[in-house]
């Protein structure tokens, strides 16, 4: 296109950019026109006014695109402000499902967020009257912004390959997860088919052919075949293994053979098949000895083919006549991967151990032509480019990458951490001007990485990595968290801060009384607790020692004997002291496993606790009588990870719990029966807390893996979903007297985050 029209076709579309945003309604409440929604993001990009001025906050809530993240990566043009519109790129993969003031608040908050704490003689950033339908006020908020996502899914990646044409481009990705769904993804990471239900368990493998052709293995034995150019399910079965899981599918092409397909299943056996046809072969192979057994092929210098596989911490070669032990490992071999050059094959295990070795020395004692090391278990191998030059990259249980040179493997800029779970597949996409790398983890998430040595090169995203908070009660309003071995206690009202118990790692923290003055209790990483004094800063009062294993949980509480604390510990053990002499006054030792979660309630004169942990077992103690009330309930959710008491409409007081398994329960103490449950679909719930709303309703926040969902328990209905795309393991809240607002304190791996929840606008 000629230079004069390339400028007028920009010129039209900024100038139609300009006239769309004129037509977004300035409250976010009314919907914008669908045209709007649609493509005015589209038209701004095209217009290099890709902005917060042409695409306005208030269509954020409604926009449908789902392309503000890839037109932002794509668009050059810095020109402009473009703050709103990073905050929703940063939620955009989590939010596809939310309501509009769902979205609204979301983008409130995550553009607080990355506004907060503010620069030394910066201006606060004002949030534009758009968001006064926004049932919640940002209080405080030291909280980082989600890596944005390629793609998110609802169930967990296990699988990832580049789907290549007839001429061998990279034209989609497929991905495999834990549910048997395979999705074939456009290249910006929108479905280009319907999700095509294959195997009844786990995609373990994907095996990408030319043509479009994707080879899908499972945990329910099976192996089938799917044409990503289509989006159909070719083969349901190609092979199949009752009560087996295939542990390895690879390529292989004996001497004398075509080109072969090899499904090793966890019995041991092996069966080749034919890429085209999809007929069996009997060719001469290993029997396996390991159930997890990882194959490979790998082309030698004279052009025969070898068989690599794993037996537990070897790995072994087989010839087409027989097998020989190649190179041992200090634990299980969990990664093996054929390199470019001829014979040459890459190792990793459990140990966090990368090697490299070269299959013309035929010693077994043979050194490695290189060797590296992950701080955490590796769980995927891949072969990248940088610079025009192979590179060797690993992914590891505690979500990093690390790029290694080849041969030697010596370590090229950093480590990448690119999930807050473990890695779970890669694959790699040729760019026009990088690779790139596209990385799937345990946390639900797809991301898409530029390798160059920029990104490998950055420093660690700066997680503020939380490992306690606590809200005092009313009027206070005391936010504590603990953080890199130090307290900072923030008032929420004047803003001020200070630091506490300077070089002591925290587990847990609670706000008690100590002869009628508010202080902070902090467990610390001795197993002891201490309790701080505000005003001096210093240690006050006896230290509380009986614990063996770290403590996970405190709570306050108001007793007949007085104020008292209550610790909940891994040793499986809750213990109830007396702040004024340091004594234990009762522990309660019947949870067989870790105590992770404590709850109180005190009404009629009666004081209760609560206790959930590791043994998914839910029990209740009467405070002042230091005795069990109640039955012990099971609750059928895994890892109970918090409770919260719910006084119901009915009179009845009930104990919400939440677990491992994304559900929310509510049980009757009288009966241990539950009287309501809800699924969320949000991977594992962390956290729940109750608060009251006017006419008598009762709401509960719970937090999921991306977001944190208020519920209104007595309708039965939902009423927001507030997206912090990361996990979050603590939810509090304390109720204003006037009951108008409830301050809630969310804090996780990502942050602390302190907001202002209007009930009379939920």
């Amino acid at each position: 296109m000629p230079e004069g029209t390339d400028s007028r076709h920009t010129a039209i579309h900024r100038e139609i950019a300009a006239a769309l945003a004129g037509l977004v309604p300035t409250d976010p409440t009314i919907p914008p026109h669908p045209y709007l929604r649609r493509h005015l993001a589209e038209h701004a990009a095209e217009g290099h006014v890709l902005d917060d001025e042409h695409v306005p906050p208030a269509l954020l809530a409604w926009e449908t695109s789902s392309e503000v993240r890839r037109l932002l990566t794509t668009d050059d043009d810095r020109s402009g402000t473009r703050q709103w519109l990073k905050a929703w790129a940063m939620l955009e993969p989590f939010a596809r499902h939310a309501d509009p003031v769902s979205r609204l608040t979301s983008l409130q908050l995550s553009h607080h967020a990355a506004a907060s704490p503010p620069r030394a003689g910066a201006e606060p950033v004002m949030t534009p009257q758009t968001f006064n339908a926004s049932p919640v006020t940002p209080l405080w908020s030291h909280y980082a912004s989600p890596v944005p996502a390629w793609t998110a899914t609802s169930s967990e990646v296990t699988s990832l390959a580049t789907v290549e044409d007839a001429n061998g481009e990279a034209t989609a990705i497929a991905a495999g997860d834990k549910a048997g769904t395979l999705r074939i993804l456009r290249r910006d990471g929108s479905l280009a088919h319907a999700p095509i239900d294959v195997h009844r368990g786990a995609i373990s493998h994907l095996m990408p052919l030319r043509g479009g052709l994707i080879i899908t293995a499972g945990t329910d034995g099976c192996v089938a075949a799917v044409d990503a150019v289509h989006g159909q399910l070719i083969r349901k079965v190609i092979l199949c293994r009752e009560r087996t899981w295939v542990s390895s599918l690879t390529a292989f092409q004996p001497s004398g053979h075509l080109p072969l397909l090899l499904a090793a299943f966890s019995d041991g056996h092996i069966q080749a098949f034919d890429p085209g046809r999809f007929q069996a072969h009997t060719i001469a192979l290993p029997q396996l000895e390991d159930s997890s057994a990882i194959t490979c092929g790998v082309q030698m210098p004279d052009g025969h083919a070898c068989l690599l596989f794993t037996q537990r911490e070897t790995v072994n070669c087989f010839d087409g006549r027989t097998a020989s032990l190649h190179s041992r490992h200090p634990s299980r071999v969990r990664a093996l991967l054929p390199m470019p050059q001829a014979g040459q094959y890459a190792v990793a295990d459990e140990d966090g151990n990368v090697s490299l070795y070269d299959l013309t020395a035929t010693s077994v004692d043979a050194a490695p032509l290189g060797t590296a090391r992950h701080a955490a278990p590796v769980t995927t191998l891949q072969v990248t480019s940088l610079d025009q030059r192979p590179v060797l990259v690993s992914a590891s249980g505690d979500g990093t990458l690390r790029l290694w040179e080849i041969p030697t493997l010596k370590p090229i800029e950093g480590a990448l951490p690119a999930h807050a779970a473990p890695v779970t597949a890669m694959t790699c996409l040729d760019d026009d001007i990088h690779h790139r790398l596209l990385t799937a983890g345990a946390d639900r998430i797809v991301r898409s990485w530029s390798v160059d040595r920029q990104t490998f090169g950055q420093a660690p995203k700066a997680w503020n990595h939380i490992t306690a908070s606590a809200l005092s009660p009313a009027p206070e309003h005391l936010l504590a968290a603990a953080r890199a071995s130090r307290i900072v206690v923030r008032d929420l009202v004047t803003n001020r801060h200070r630091t506490l118990l300077k070089g002591r790692r925290v587990t847990a923290l609670a706000w008690p009384r100590r002869q009628g003055r508010l202080v902070l209790a902090a467990a610390l990483a001795d197993n002891s607790i201490v309790c701080a004094d505000l005003e001096t800063k210093q240690q006050t009062g006896p230290v509380l020692r009986g614990h063996f294993l770290p403590i996970n949980a405190l709570v306050a509480l108001s007793a007949v004997q007085g104020e008292l604390l209550a610790s909940g510990s891994a040793d499986g053990r809750i213990c109830v002291w007396d702040l004024r002499t340091g004594r234990m006054l009762e522990e309660f030792g019947h949870h067989k496993l870790s105590v992770r979660c404590l709850a109180t309630h005190r009404s009629a004169g009666k004081t209760l606790l609560a206790s959930g942990g590791s043994d998914g077992a839910l029990r209740v103690w009467d405070v002042d009588g230091l005795t069990q009330y109640g039955r012990t309930i099971r609750c059928d959710q895994d890892i109970i990870n918090d409770l919260a008491f719910v006084p119901w409409h009915d009179g009845r007081l009930l104990i919400a719990s939440v677990g491992q398994n994304s559900t929310l329960k509510l049980w009757d103490m009288e009966t241990g029966r539950t009287a309501s449950e809800l699924t969320l679909n949000d991977g594992a719930l962390g956290a729940v807390t109750a608060l009251r709303l006017p006419m008598e309703r009762t709401a509960l926040a719970v937090a999921g893996k991306t977001s944190i969902h208020l519920w209104d328990a007595t309708a039965d209905r939902h009423l927001l979903r507030i997206v912090t795309g990361a996990p979050l393991r603590t939810l509090k809240t304390v109720q204003e007297p006037t009951g108008a607002f409830s301050i809630l304190l969310a804090s996780g791996e990502a942050g602390t985050m302190a907001f202002r929840l209007h009930h009379d606008q939920l």
